[in-house]
């Protein structure tokens, strides 16, 4: 159970806010990866975030059902690797020594970070640049880049849907919404493949999960009904910073 209703309180407003920021800048794992290191080792923290954060992933898909019918082959295409990444991904959090994790978790927050900062530069470039049915060497270039995302989702995940933006630029989507609703359901799949190992190998706090979970539906549905009139910019920066100082604080504690 919680050890006080501090911890309650900690863990359902870092989920709630990660929910909001999801729904407006995205980056919400920085936000709930965090908090959860307050309570459990990395491993668990991250298996915890996972699927505290999962229905959220579900529910911005099921958000998109018009432009996924619009984008069907590009999804068929892409749900394989991103499944079997995701398989590999996961396999390598569960059976490598936790302190390989526990010494890359610094990294990681950082390449999270550097991804977020880099999402409104990669939306200036797909605006401006819309591109033509992918030939069969992107297409083999986009699968096997999409493994990779896959392995990096079932590993750690945060940035993943930047990741996968920079790819679907070249995949002859005519507009932002079908790529936003294609890399849903991809992180989806990433995320869903991840928590049901992650459950098997016991490595999920149920109880912190469940309570994130509800806390990341309502963020989300706000965020999305009243975030949207704040500076998305202000937002990302923020988050931004946050993962910069606790990959600081992670340095420095080692």
């Amino acid at each position: 159970m919680f050890d006080s209703p501090l911890s309650v309180a900690l863990l359902f407003l870092s989920a709630f806010m990660a929910g909001a920021v999801n729904a407006i800048a995205g980056g919400g794992t920085l936000l709930t990866f965090p908090s959860l290191l307050s309570f459990l080792s990395p491993v668990a923290a991250n298996a915890t975030s996972t699927v505290a954060l999962l229905p959220g992933s579900l529910a911005s898909g099921l958000g998109y059902r018009k432009e996924l019918a619009q984008c069907r082959q590009t999804l068929l295409m892409l749900l394989p690797p991103s499944l079997f990444g995701g398989i590999a991904g996961s396999l390598l959090l569960i059976r490598m020594p936790e302190r390989v994790f526990a010494q890359l978790v610094p990294w990681l927050l950082v390449l999270a970070s550097v991804l977020l900062l880099l999402q409104r530069p990669l939306m200036r470039y797909v605006g401006a640049h819309p591109h033509k049915e992918p030939g069969a060497g992107t297409v083999m270039v986009m699968v096997f880049f999409q493994f990779l995302v896959g392995i990096y989702g079932g590993y750690f995940g945060a940035g993943i849907g930047i990741l996968m933006l920079s790819s679907l630029a070249f995949a002859g989507l005519p507009d932002i919404h079908q790529m936003n609703a294609v890399k849903s359901i991809l992180a989806a799949t990433m995320n869903g493949v991840s928590a049901v190992m992650f459950g098997s190998a016991g490595i999920v706090r149920w109880d912190f999960a469940a309570l994130m979970a509800v806390a990341a539906i309502l963020g989300g549905y706000i965020g999305a009904r009243v975030g949207r009139k704040l500076p998305a910019n202000l937002i990302r920066a923020i988050v931004v910073a946050i993962g910069f100082a606790v990959a600081a604080y992670s340095w420095l504690r080692d």
